[in-house]
């Protein structure tokens, strides 16, 4: 499945899962390794990096990025192969 096509359905799933959410995609031209998408949700936030494959490459700084917005608050890399895991950690999250 193409990064792409997995981003859009996940976007779906997220508004789904929170109402009244907001996902934003993010510009990657500016800093590179940022996460792909923002979500903000009632008073809390996450980021996502979405990868087609559990085993696909990560950008430079991909790493660093996911892990310090994760100590900030709550990041993970996604892919079909663990996305129910990371929406269940999500769903966690937002509810503390």
């Amino acid at each position: 499945m193409l990064e792409s096509r997995f981003q859009h359905r996940l976007i779906t799933e997220l508004k789904e899962m929170f109402p009244g959410c907001i996902v934003m995609k993010s510009d990657s031209g500016y800093i590179q390794g940022i996460p792909d998408l923002l979500i903000l949700y009632q008073d809390k936030w996450a980021s996502l990096e979405c990868k087609n494959g559990a085993n696909a490459k990560r950008q430079p700084n991909q790493e660093y990025y996911v892990g310090r917005m994760n100590e900030m608050s709550f990041s993970r890399f996604i892919s079909p192969e663990n996305k129910e895991e990371v929406l269940h950690e999500l769903l966690q999250a937002f509810r503390s």
